[in-house]
C-alpha cells in the first residue's frame, strides 16, 4: 500500500479543500496521513500529526514545526507528500530536500502566490525568492489560476508545472438547493419584498467589504439589504462604518453561518470586492447558484468573471455604486437570466473534473 502525506497550515484548509481527493486516495489503496495545527480524526485518515505551525513567517513556533514534520517524513517513508498553504509548504519543502534520495514525490498546490501583479513590493522580494528557489525541490507545481501559472512556467524550475480548474465545487449542490424563501427571510429579519446583494468572506482588510459599504451609502434605492456572511477583526469598525453612514437598516453581518447554500438561493446579487485572491470559492459557489456576480478586477476572479460590466475596481467607490444601481434597476428575471449563464460557466470547476485531473497527477507520481 503506496502512503500520502498531506500538509497544511491548518486543519480547516484540509476539510474545506482536500476531503474528496483524500477519499478517492483511501478507496485506491492509498494510505493517507496529515499534519497540521490541530489533531483531528477524520473518515479515511490514517493518521492526523499536530504541528507547532503557524501562519505568520516570523514565528520561532515554526522552527519546532520543521523538526516535527522532519521526523514524521523520516519515519514513514512517504511515496507522495501533497503540501498546501504557504508556511507548510516551505516547510515541507525544507526537509524534502534532505530526503530526495528516498525518492518520494513532492507535489505543491499553491492556492495563491502572495506575489502578483499589483502586489506590495515587500511581497516580491520576501516571498518570491522562497518559491523559486523551493521550486528547485518541487516535482508537482500545481496553479489554479492563469497568472499564477504563466509566472511559474516562465520563472520557476519544478520538474512539472500544472494548471488545474481549481480545487472543485459540487456545484449540482449549490444548483439544486431547495430553501423556504419566506421562512429564510423571516429568520434573517428582512422583509421578502426586498432585493438582497450578499458577500461571504472574513472581516478583514483582503476582503474589503467596506468599499461596498461606503459605494451602498451613494445609492438612492431603499429596495436592498446589503448581508455580509463571515467573522474577523475589522467586525467593530465595520459596524461604526454602518452606524456612521446611516445604513443600519440596509447593512447585515450574520456572522460565521452554515447555511450558505440557502443564503445564496435567497439572493439576488453576489459582491466580492477583495484585494487579492486565488482562486475564490465563494464566487463559484455564488456562480454554481445562478447569482449575478460584481467582482473586483485582480487575478483568481478574472478567471471566472468575464463580463467588463460587473468587474470593478475594488478602490473605486463611484464605480461600485454605479455597477450596483445598474443591477438594482433591473427586475428579477434579467437578473435570474444573468445568473444562468454563471451557472454554465461554473461547470468546468465542477469536483468530478477537478478530480480527474488530480487522479491523473497522483498516478504520475506513484
Amino acid at each position: 500500500m503506496k502512503k500520502v502525506l498531506f500538509t497544511a497550515t491548518v486543519m480547516d484548509h484540509i476539510k474545506a479543500f482536500h476531503i474528496p481527493y483524500i477519499n478517492w486516495l483511501s478507496k485506491n489503496n492509498y494510505k493517507v496521513d496529515v499534519a497540521c495545527s490541530r489533531a483531528e480524526k477524520l473518515t479515511n485518515i490514517h493518521k492526523v500529526y499536530k504541528l507547532s505551525i503557524t501562519r505568520s513567517p516570523y514565528r520561532l513556533k515554526n522552527l519546532k514545526a520543521f523538526y516535527e514534520l522532519k521526523e514524521i517524513i523520516n519515519t514513514n517513508n512517504y511515496d507522495i507528500i501533497h503540501c498546501h498553504t504557504p508556511m507548510a509548504s516551505v516547510l515541507t519543502r525544507l526537509v524534502a530536500i534532505k530526503n530526495k534520495e528516498r525518492d518520494t514525490k513532492i507535489i505543491y498546490t499553491a492556492h495563491g502566490f502572495h506575489f502578483f501583479k499589483g502586489s506590495p513590493l515587500k511581497n516580491w522580494l520576501l516571498y518570491y525568492p522562497i518559491e523559486k528557489i523551493l521550486s528547485n525541490f518541487t516535482d508537482v507545481l500545481i496553479t489554479i489560476n492563469k497568472e499564477d501559472y504563466h509566472l511559474a512556467k516562465e520563472n520557476f524550475k519544478a520538474d512539472k508545472i500544472e494548471y488545474i480548474n481549481g480545487i472543485g465545487l459540487n456545484t449540482e449542490f449549490f444548483k439544486e438547493t431547495k430553501v423556504n424563501k419566506k421562512l429564510k427571510m423571516d429568520e434573517l429579519k428582512i422583509p421578502e419584498r426586498k432585493r438582497i446583494l450578499l458577500s461571504i468572506g472574513e472581516l478583514n482588510k483582503n476582503k474589503n467589504h467596506a468599499s461596498v459599504i461606503k459605494a451602498l451609502s451613494n445609492i438612492d434605492n431603499n429596495d436592498f439589504y446589503y448581508i455580509i456572511c463571515g467573522k474577523g477583526k475589522l467586525k467593530n469598525y465595520l459596524l461604526n462604518l454602518i452606524k456612521e453612514l446611516n445604513l443600519k437598516d440596509k447593512v447585515k453581518l450574520l456572522g460565521y453561518r452554515n447555511d450558505i447554500n440557502e443564503i445564496l438561493q435567497i439572493s439576488d446579487i453576489y459582491i466580492h470586492p477583495s484585494f487579492r485572491e486565488g482562486l475564490p470559492v465563494s464566487v463559484m459557489e455564488a456562480m454554481a447558484s445562478g447569482l449575478p456576480v460584481i467582482a473586483s478586477e485582480i487575478r483568481g476572479n478574472i478567471d471566472l468573471i468575464e463580463e467588463d460590466d460587473y468587474l470593478i475596481n475594488p478602490s473605486n467607490i463611484e464605480e461600485i455604486s454605479s455597477i450596483i444601481n445598474d443591477l438594482l434597476k433591473k427586475d428579477r428575471n434579467s437578473l435570474k437570466k444573468i445568473g444562468s449563464c454563471n451557472i454554465e460557466k461554473i461547470k468546468k470547476y465542477d469536483i468530478k473534473n477537478t478530480l480527474k485531473e488530480m487522479v491523473k497527477i497522483y498516478k504520475e507520481n506513484s
